[in-house]
């Protein structure tokens, strides 16, 4: 994925900061499990199966675009999650290679899934294994790939304040015009909703409602096969 989206941001050996029609392009960032914790949160779905929060990336990633007011082309979109262990959880890691594999396959070339190995504490499972080095590793994509000019506009989804230096880094780049940053983050009718805001720097906020998270929920259990 990165090298295709590297050279085709090289036009005669300048970087161009849109492609040839004059569309910007958009690389979504999507923080897998904030994405989802976010949506059961503010949706209500605290109390029901887990598969209910999730969001298909492709589709979820072309909602975001289709809400910028500039012409935009989906150019990317990139998932981070954690990996459970195959041997602590082989079901569970199974599921997430069988969701993994579907995303893939139907994200039109453009979805790539980055997993990082969960660490199981001492205290597991009555403990639950957390996420490591999965935000690192897409603070470090965003970062990276804005610098090298591999998107025009990069959205980042989370609401994770980990993430922060990332987007204060992006947005020091001064984005003129490009590359810039923007944020995603839930929302619904008449309450406040959590979003990142980065330190002396005005960035673009998307809010995505109920009725968007109607139109991309994907509610397939994994656990169980494909749909």
């Amino acid at each position: 994925m990165l090298p295709v989206v590297l050279a085709s941001a090289r036009i005669g050996g300048v970087y161009s900061s849109r492609d040839e029609q004059g569309f910007a392009r958009v690389v979504v960032f999507l923080a897998s499990q904030n994405v989802y914790m976010g949506a059961r949160e503010e949706y209500g779905l605290r109390g029901v199966p887990s598969r209910f929060g999730q969001t298909y990336p492709l589709a979820l990633a072309r909602l975001v675009v289709a809400k910028r007011r500039y012409p935009s082309r989906l150019a990317g979109v990139r998932v981070y999650r954690g990996l459970p262990d195959s041997a602590r959880q082989p079901e569970t890691n199974a599921a997430n290679l069988r969701r993994t594999e579907i995303h893939e396959a139907r994200g039109g070339g453009l979805v790539v899934v980055v997993t990082r190995p969960l660490r199981y504490p001492r205290g597991w499972p009555s403990v639950p294994a957390e996420e490591k080095g999965i935000d690192v590793a897409l603070a470090v994509d965003f970062v990276t790939m804005a610098s090298s000019c591999a998107y025009d506009v990069g959205v980042l989804m989370s609401t994770d304040s980990d993430l922060l230096p990332a987007l204060e880094s992006v947005a020091a780049l001064g984005g003129r015009p490009h590359p810039r940053c923007e944020v995603a983050a839930w929302t619904r009718a008449g309450v406040g909703a959590r979003r990142l805001r980065p330190h002396g720097a005005h960035v673009w906020c998307h809010w995505p409602d109920r009725d968007d998270f109607e139109t991309v929920r994907d509610d397939t259990d994994y656990n169980v096969g494909a749909p």
